[in-house]
């Protein structure tokens, strides 16, 4: 008998809005509001510390939201305007809305993504 654990976004964007993927206070926004679009509760802060600076292409923000049923995670890229999220829940989600609203608040050009059943 198989048993879901879990459903899995994994989402690759591609020529991002640098101004948003450098903008921690954007980061949060994006956080609040996609957890409010797919109704997941968050769980504690959103965390979005900047690192990576010793090379050009490791820089930039990552963002971690602990939510109820697990969490959602986010790494940017200030050199090649990406930006890299998941979104990870054992409660079902709307995936379709979820990728919609993320390439439009990012405003990438082109978004990959994969859908996993756990």
């Amino acid at each position: 008998m198989k048993k879901t654990y879990g459903y899995e976004l994994v989402m690759d964007l591609y020529e991002c809005n640098k101004k948003i993927i450098g903008s921690r206070k954007k980061l949060k926004e994006y956080a609040d509001k996609l957890c409010k679009l797919i109704k997941m509760k968050q769980y504690g802060e959103t965390l979005i510390p900047y690192f990576g600076e010793k090379e050009a292409f490791t820089k930039g923000y990552s963002l971690v939201q602990l939510i109820e049923t697990s969490s959602i995670t986010g790494h940017f890229s200030d050199f090649w305007a990406r930006a890299y999220i998941n979104i990870f829940s054992c409660q079902k989600f709307d995936r379709i809305a979820a990728k919609k609203f993320t390439r439009q608040f990012f405003q990438a050009k082109r978004v990959k993504n994969r859908f996993l059943v756990r």
